[in-house]
């Protein structure tokens, strides 16, 4: 067998723009032959899928899944909305989204778990698809929310086929009966999460960063005031309340009636609001921004 160097695997890689371990891997079953490497990599996909790794991947799907007492939701993004409608990458989403439920919300594991259905690995079919249908596309984030008894409900916002939009929400209802009951007051929280864009389930669960930064703000604003110091401690107090109604889950107000607090709706149904999650596609990712006619010119010039 052929000696793979260093210096090998790496002109393999400036040639091809595909990972190191992949360039290895061409080599040796190349035998060490630089050109047949090429080949290798060009029929797994990994060479064209290389080249577009460095292209932002913003749009996509959020995809859910849902088993006996647990939900699994998952973000995969691709560079254009147009990818959003393809029936293939909408196949892919579900398939993720269901396998999430056993491997669990560890990204690395989910992609290199068996893909459905086949013998090799999610990222190796993600792979394919991206060589497939010529955009960039990323496995992003997952989430799995379990209860020992009660049900995890999930919501989608404006779907695009069940299962699968541009806003996912998980909602972990604990309760020893009435499952069908709290599948739906599930569902309505989570409608009411995608609306409000909570960020902590109760108070003990706000950031004590983002807690300080608030009062920080807040103190600012009232040293101009001339009030006493106590009194001022007085009314940061006051508005951190408010800020507490309009981070918290179980302190907002109800969006379905605009008076209940969330945590008296849940407590009249008997039930324990355990946890929750919000995947909102693309956020948080840096879109890039640039002249379209231009790309398109530089493109023709090869």
């Amino acid at each position: 067998m052929a000696e793979i160097t260093a210096a090998m695997v790496r002109e393999l890689r400036e040639r091809t723009g595909a990972g190191m371990m992949d360039c290895k891997k061409a080599l040796t079953e190349a035998a060490g032959d630089m050109e047949a490497a090429i080949d290798w990599l060009r029929k797994k996909g990994l060479s064209a899928a290389a080249k577009k790794s460095g292209r932002v991947a913003a749009e996509g799907l959020v995809g859910v899944a849902s088993g006996p007492t647990v939900a699994a939701m998952v973000e995969v993004n691709a560079e254009t909305d147009f990818v959003a409608r393809n029936e293939t990458f909408q196949n892919f989403v579900e398939q993720v989204a269901s396998l999430a439920l056993s491997v669990g919300d560890d990204v690395e594991a989910l992609k290199q778990a068996t893909f459905p259905g086949t013998l090799h690995t999610t990222q190796e079919e993600l792979t394919r698809l991206i060589a497939t249908i010529g955009e960039n596309m990323t496995i992003r984030r997952a989430k799995v929310l379990r209860v020992p008894s009660g049900t995890v409900a999930t919501y989608v916002h404006n779907a695009v086929k069940p299962g699968l939009g541009k806003i996912g929400v998980l909602v972990a209802l604990e309760a020893a009966s009435e499952i069908e009951a709290m599948e739906t007051l599930g569902r309505q929280i989570g409608m009411h999460v995608a609306a409000t864009r909570p960020t902590a389930l109760d108070i003990s669960g706000v950031e004590p960063s983002e807690l300080e930064r608030e009062k920080n703000v807040l103190r600012e604003q009232a040293a101009g005031s001339g009030k006493k110091p106590e009194i001022i401690e007085k009314m940061i107090e006051g508005r951190i309340r408010k800020y507490y109604e309009e981070v918290v889950l179980l302190e907002q107000v109800w969006v379905h009636d605009g008076e209940s607090r969330v945590k008296q709706v849940v407590q009249k149904a008997g039930g324990n609001l355990a946890g929750f999650a919000r995947f909102q596609l693309g956020e948080g990712i840096q879109k890039e921004t640039g002249d379209f006619a231009a790309e398109v010119a530089a493109m023709s010039k090869g």
